[in-house]
């Protein structure tokens, strides 16, 4: 036996605003899944070997690709083309 719905507006309007929570929630599932793919960084093992003594100079590829974030905060990191101004700053005196 199925579900038997009215036919009316209202119904159609609670079937379409579910298609729509479906949508977004299987696209935002899909985004988690693309953002945590790969390995944890640092590894178990380097974690092991760092806490035997071990100097990790790099870590392990951990198979996400590059940081899309990482391009936006190296190019906040380049210095300024324009000179710095020449400005006069208040010069405090003392009062007597």
């Amino acid at each position: 036996m199925t579900t038997k719905l009215a036919d009316d507006p209202q119904t159609e309007a609670a079937k379409k605003a579910v298609a729509d929570e479906k949508k977004a929630s299987d696209k935002s599932r899909t985004e988690f899944a693309e953002r945590t793919k790969g390995k944890p960084t640092p590894t178990q093992e380097e974690n092991d070997l760092a806490m035997c003594g071990a100097h990790i100079l790099e870590h392990e590829d951990d198979g996400s690709g590059p940081d899309p974030h990482q391009a936006k905060v190296l190019e906040a990191e380049k210095p300024s083309a324009r000179p710095a101004g020449n400005y006069q700053t208040r010069s405090a005196h003392r009062s007597e």
